[in-house]
């Protein structure tokens, strides 16, 4: 990053050069980190909308232009081209694999699938209807207790190890989590299948008979896990960053991560939005939610439109609803009543008014949600999905950070509005 460019600021008649930083792409970054030193001053920035809490060499995301790239790729050409495991290698290691590369990693996560048998207390401690979220993030947090010699931070070598064990296994948990919640046992992987259909084996296979997965399938759920495997810094990515910046252990890291994902506004929306999908649940209902949708003094908003980042469509949006079109092909499910709100309402976005100028495009929630459900996923087990997804972005980021010579523990400031100075005033005299 060059930073010949600078810019000026007057604080109470001193003036201030601060360095403007070029990155690859994207805006100018105006570089703060000596304006409390030099003007006694912070910045003021809730949400940290404008602030670049780090540098990063991973994802991109022009969000006018909707554009989102992995390390330089779009992610158009990695759901098209690629797949999970080797999106994997490129989030983690900064280019994409040789073939012997490939199968070096697709070994060394096939033989970590399996969880330490005493883990399986642990879910028994939980009541059969615990929210699979809740579930993941007392046992992901548990695994520094089971893998004591992946934990300390300082070793590239059990960094490594631990971010192997975290993607390998996070598939295993969230399966188990599934199989909990509904009562069946607990299905152990399989190294002869790929990541995607050994996830789908292990959520629908029973042992009384045998379980196929379908291809097609397969290759959905593992575009899925692409197009959720990282989205920048935001706020579950920034949490496993602020929480790895104090020295905790990965599992702590990532089980952070999940806690924070856990949020409707965040990894819920796709969740949120199936079940607002049923609150409407007839096509005829439609109009009534549009006109509350846009009703400015109605609280109602719809869930799945729009995006905080993307200004324009949702580069993974295209992409996942063409998946959304081949699953449902395959699977024959047009007549289910959901999946024909979503339809309508998904035509209703693209050709209304409303939507178009306020750009307000079905997001990558909108259709997501409606291949899980599709695929037989009850709505508790969206947000699961979305966390085994982006464990590689997490652990990426968390990598990326501890490597980072300019890391810090990450301590944000504040504009204090609270009580001025006072005395204490003894009880009987209040």
């Amino acid at each position: 990053m060059a930073d010949s460019k600078s810019a000026k600021l007057l604080v109470e008649g001193k003036e201030i050069e601060l360095p403007i930083l070029s990155p690859t792409a994207g805006p100018d970054v105006l570089d703060i980190r000596k304006l409390y030193g030099q003007a006694d001053v912070f910045t003021y920035d809730p949400g940290f909308t404008s602030t670049a809490s780090c540098d990063s060499t991973i994802t991109y995301i022009d969000g006018d232009k909707g554009e989102l790239w992995y390390r330089g790729y779009p992610i158009e050409q990695l759901a098209a081209k690629s797949h999970y495991l080797e999106v994997c290698y490129l989030l983690l290691y900064g280019e994409l694999p040789t073939e012997d590369q490939m199968k070096d990693f697709e070994t060394r996560v096939t033989r970590h699938t399996m969880v330490h048998e005493q883990m399986h207390n642990f879910f028994r401690g939980f009541r059969r209807d615990a929210h699979p979220m809740a579930t993941m993030v007392g046992v992901v947090g548990a695994m520094s207790a089971f893998y004591h010699d992946s934990t300390d931070i300082s070793d590239p070598l059990q960094r490594e190890i631990a971010s192997v064990r975290l993607i390998a296994k996070l598939p295993t948990i969230a399966a188990m989590a599934y199989k909990y919640s509904i009562g069946q046992p607990f299905v152990y992987p399989r190294n002869d299948l790929d990541y995607a259909a050994n996830f789908l084996h292990m959520c629908f296979a029973v042992p009384a008979e045998p379980y196929h997965v379908d291809p097609a399938l397969a290759r959905a759920m593992d575009r899925i896990f692409t197009l959720h495997a990282d989205h920048e810094q935001n706020a579950s990515t920034s949490t496993v960053r602020l929480a790895g910046s104090s020295g905790a252990n990965p599992f702590a890291c990532i089980a952070a991560g999940i806690a924070c994902l856990w949020g409707p506004a965040h990894g819920g929306a796709n969740q949120a939005c199936l079940e607002m999908l049923r609150e409407i649940g007839t096509v005829d209902r439609i109009p009534e939610y549009i006109a509350k949708a846009k009703d400015k003094n109605d609280p109602f908003r719809l869930m799945g439109f729009g995006h905080r980042v993307y200004k324009n469509f949702d580069p993974r949006a295209k992409v996942m609803k063409e998946s959304a079109d081949e699953v449902l092909d395959l699977l024959g499910v047009h007549n289910n009543p959901t999946l024909q709100v979503a339809k309508e309402l998904e035509r209703i976005a693209l050709e209304d008014e409303y939507f178009v100028s306020k750009k307000l495009y079905p997001n990558v929630d909108f259709y997501s949600g409606i291949i899980l459900e599709a695929m037989g996923f009850p709505t508790s087990m969206f947000t699961p999905i979305f966390a085994l997804s982006r464990t590689v972005g997490w652990i990426s980021q968390w990598k990326e950070m501890i490597g980072d010579p300019q890391n810090k523990i990450g301590r944000p400031r504040q504009l204090y509005v609270g009580a001025d100075k006072r005395d204490y005033v003894d009880l009987g005299k209040r």
